[in-house]
């Protein structure tokens, strides 16, 4: 962008340098700013990016934005410097993103929910690249800063622009769709993830459906998509057209850890991964797809060239005990709507495995309450496979396998403690299924048994 471009995208007052068609590039960071950037200091409850101006100009930027005098006061005059003076730098960075939105003026989609946005995400993504020069929110960079770097590093032939977006609270997604401005919103669903800290589901809702805040009505492309929940079609305010979708509208064809076929409306599809809720994820895509004109063969093929990301329904085989052992690795995150349809989709489709089931957090005040819920709802299932394990890890999660007595349920306080117990009893080959919340960090346990067992692949 050339400077003047930044000054007519913030407003920003200009003292020092007035050469204001120079271009440049964007730096936040002084550790990785180069000779020639513009740096915007950002500011939060641990760091003030102002109090590295002087470090930045030193390193070579030819101007800066800034908030207060005493930010560049000890730098004097500098006629080759630009100084820009802005209210915010939060906000001048996100008029900054909105101004390259406008002028990339891709298609964007914009993706939020409790559980599932990522995947959502990348499987929108990977079915819109078989039509389209798809450009993604990198791994879950999903706040106000993450979306900026987004915009900035999407190439400029970029034609759809896949945004996920998280939220901590009611106005944050609102803001992202202010800057964002979509053409398609999609809410993966609402669950109970931070009700700590928005104190009901009713309250997750409404700031999951502020996505459409920004969202027009008017043109082809435009429209809502949703899981079928009663709460999203009362809660969400948009006029134009809307699409909801379940995993009841699918017919399953064929299921196993690492692939599916289904049948929806007509046509079928498949996965190179298991569990229903990423099949409904998939109903996101395709319901996309359908609205940007792809057919049903460049679907069909986005879809099938999908592969998990880290954490999320992740298979790979290791040795224990001179036998391969397939595991699957869901520990992404976990509220308590996740973990049900995780448990729903083992019980219904797998024989002969472990179960392994960690904290959950951002629960508030009742989270052994939602803990002891769950265990009562997996004890109330009829089709729990007998002869398979349940085992929970933590301090929370004891309040799961306490509750549960229709198969072999086991607590243990550490990952260790589970890993040695797993190693010692394992038998018939069972297939092992990680989920929790990402603190628990389950990925040791398959460091863990790499080394005790043997390797993996």
């Amino acid at each position: 962008m050339k400077i003047k471009e930044l000054i007519q995208a913030t407003g920003a007052d200009v003292k020092g340098n007035q050469n204001l068609d120079l271009d440049v590039n964007i730096s936040t960071d002084t550790r990785t700013i180069k000779c020639g950037d513009f740096y915007l200091p950002l500011k939060g409850a641990s760091f003030d990016g102002e109090k590295f101006i002087n470090q930045a100009i030193e390193k070579g930027a030819i101007g800066t934005f800034y908030t207060t005098e005493a930010a560049i006061s000890s730098l004097g005059e500098q006629s080759n410097i630009s100084f820009l003076k802005v209210p915010d730098t939060l906000t001048a960075y996100l008029q900054l993103a909105n101004y390259r939105r406008k002028n990339l003026n891709p298609i964007v989609i914009a993706i939020t929910g409790s559980s599932g946005k990522t995947t959502t995400k990348e499987l929108v993504a990977t079915v819109l690249s078989e039509k389209y020069k798809t450009f993604k929110t990198p791994l879950n960079h999903n706040n106000e800063i993450g979306f900026c770097q987004t915009i900035f590093e999407a190439p400029e032939d970029t034609e759809v622009l896949v945004l996920e977006m998280g939220m901590r609270g009611l106005g944050e997604i609102e803001l992202l769709s202010k800057y964002s401005q979509p053409d398609i919103t999609i809410i993966s669903n609402v669950g109970t993830a931070h009700i700590g800290r928005l104190g009901s589901r009713e309250n997750i809702a409404k700031a999951k459906c502020e996505i459409v805040k920004y969202q027009s009505v008017n043109k082809d492309i435009n429209v809502f998509v949703a899981h079928d929940d009663e709460l999203i079609r009362n809660t969400v305010d948009y006029k134009g057209k809307k699409i909801f979708y379940s995993i009841k509208d699918v017919n399953i064809i064929e299921k196993t850890a690492n692939y599916s076929k289904f049948e929806y409306q007509g046509n079928t599809y498949e996965l190179n991964t298991g569990g229903d809720y990423n099949i409904e994820n998939a109903l996101s895509a395709i319901n996309t797809g359908r609205t940007l004109g792809l057919t049903t063969a460049e679907i069909q093929q986005g879809l099938k060239k999908y592969k998990p990301i880290e954490k999320r329904w992740e298979a790979e085989s290791i040795n224990i005990n001179g036998e391969n052992i397939n595991i699957i690795n869901d520990s992404y995150n976990a509220n308590p709507e996740s973990m049900r349809a995780f448990i729903d989709t083992i019980f219904e489709h797998y024989k002969n495995y472990i179960l392994i089931l960690g904290d959950m957090g951002e629960l508030g005040d009742n989270e052994v309450q939602y803990h002891k819920e769950l265990g009562e709802y997996i004890n109330s299932k009829n089709n729990i496979d007998n002869g398979s394990k349940i085992l929970s890890v933590g301090t929370l999660s004891k309040n799961i396998t306490d509750a549960v007595n229709k198969c072999d349920s086991r607590h243990f306080n550490t990952i260790e403690e589970c890993v040695f117990y797993i190693k010692e009893n394992i038998e018939t080959k069972p297939t092992l299924f990680l989920k929790a919340s990402r603190s628990m960090k389950f990925e040791r346990i398959i460091q863990l048994l790499k080394t005790l067992g043997g390797g993996g692949k």
